[in-house]
């Protein structure tokens, strides 16, 4: 078995207030695990640093001239972009709730609580492993290395109806606004899963591939690999509508080992 490796958060820090991110980056110190790559200054350095640098963890001030913390989320969604792990920052708490609804994976309230900061950096670690973790498992059974075999049968509600799967059925998953929907061969609906991952973990790994935070794809139900910008794809699924599903830049490289593109 392959030892698996100890994960290191890739992290962004973007705040208007330069004290604010220096006191950030000093309590970040005692984290081994979170390797601090960049910092900003505001809403737009923060969507070009998520860009370019497909950072793990972003923690992101939420009140900032011009473009604030929420505005930057909803822009990096507009452009299809991975998100990585969100974490708001603020002096205030009304914004709360608006965080929570982007699914952010926290919300602190400044000064910052080093406690506090802990349990964030490990939930945040946790998920991060667990999505290295698949990926593997992924890639371990193109490689040829077997898997034990998952749940065969899905639960898809379809308007009043609970429609019953077969798991190979399905094209495709994908969460919004923490709303998981399934594409299957013949129905679409929602799924009873609360997350991405509580379902991926309910499939057979040698056919269900995370290809980007938000979307879980049939690797045998992809009917094109279709080049986009920057020198990452979409793939083109199986299902009625053609749908396109972005590849994250983090698993293109996995797309072309697997694909041997």
């Amino acid at each position: 078995m392959r030892e698996r490796a100890t994960v290191t958060l890739s992290t962004v820090l973007v705040d208007d207030e330069e004290l604010a991110r220096d006191e950030l980056k000093f309590l970040l110190q005692d984290f081994p695990e979170v390797e601090v790559i960049a910092t900003g200054s505001n809403g737009l350095e923060a969507i070009d640093l998520v860009t370019r640098l497909e950072p793990h963890l972003l923690f992101l001030d939420v009140q900032m001239p011009g473009l604030d913390g929420v505005g930057v989320v909803r822009k990096l969604r507009e452009k299809g972009l991975d998100l990585p792990h969100i974490v708001f920052s603020t002096a205030y708490d009304q914004y709360a709730v608006e965080a929570f609804r982007l699914e952010a994976s926290d919300y602190l309230l400044k000064p910052i609580d080093k406690a506090r900061l802990a349990e964030t950096i490990a939930r945040v670690a946790k998920a991060v492993q667990a999505e290295a973790d698949r990926d593997e498992a992924a890639l371990d059974s193109f490689r040829g290395v077997s898997n034990p075999p998952r749940r065969s049968k899905l639960l898809v509600r379809h308007g009043q109806r609970n429609v019953i799967v077969d798991a190979s059925e399905l094209i495709y998953a994908t969460i919004n606004d923490g709303v998981i929907t399934v594409v299957a061969q013949g129905v679409e609906g929602l799924s009873s899963y609360k997350t991405l991952e509580e379902l991926q973990e309910n499939l057979d790994p040698e056919i269900f591939w995370r290809a980007h935070r938000s979307y879980i794809v049939n690797v045998n139900r992809i009917r094109e690999v279709v080049p986009w910008f920057k020198s990452s794809y979409q793939l083109r699924m199986d299902d009625r509508k053609g749908t396109e599903i972005p590849v994250s830049r983090v698993q293109t490289r996995r797309l072309r080992e697997m694909l041997k593109l």
